[in-house]
């Protein structure tokens, strides 16, 4: 499954910027070994139901621990039997766009 999500702590810091926050969060799904990939506006996760779950839980964890409330948006592709979508859809795309 792919998993899109963002995760940001109501509460910011001194600059008024939850970039330090979400950096954390991020660092955790880098360091989960999941492929995955991040852009301006979410953090893209593959893998099996239970360890991205797990992944998304954990980096939500983390800012719950500096501030007192959390907010996740998430979307989810659930396609099982397929793996490597989180570059073979783009892929896919970018061949079309090329004819």
């Amino acid at each position: 499954m792919l998993v899109a999500f963002s995760v940001a702590p109501s509460e910011s810091d001194e600059t008024g910027g939850v970039a330090t926050a979400v950096a954390e969060a991020i660092r955790i799904v880098r360091d989960s070994g999941l492929p995955n990939h991040t852009d301006s506006m979410f953090t893209t996760i593959e893998g099996e139901w239970d360890e991205v779950m797990a992944v998304i839980k954990r980096a939500i964890d983390a800012l719950a621990s500096r501030s007192p409330r959390v907010s996740l948006v998430l979307k989810a592709d659930i396609r099982p039997g397929f793996s490597g979508q989180l570059t073979a859809k783009v892929e896919r795309v970018e061949a079309i766009l090329a004819d």
